[in-house]
């Protein structure tokens, strides 16, 4: 299991950006991450149990805030 989990909505399209926060984090973080499908809009990033990033409403996590929050909450 990787230390950061990516869920996201497959009805809603949302895969596209998983992969790519999970490609921004293994580039620049050298971090693995396992993308889980779900439904409902939902869109978070774990770093164990804790929620790092996720959409709310009008709201979307770029990648850059996404490899933020996750170095943020490492340290």
């Amino acid at each position: 299991m990787s230390e950061v989990t990516i869920i996201y909505c497959r009805p809603c399209g949302y895969e596209k950006r998983a992969k790519d926060a999970a490609a921004a984090l293994h580039q620049q973080l050298a971090i693995e991450s396992d993308l889980v499908p779900g439904t409902g809009g939902i869109f978070q990033v774990k770093l164990g149990d804790q929620i790092v990033a996720s959409r709310s409403k009008g709201h979307f996590p770029a990648t850059d805030e996404i490899v933020a929050a996750v170095t943020a909450a490492r340290h």
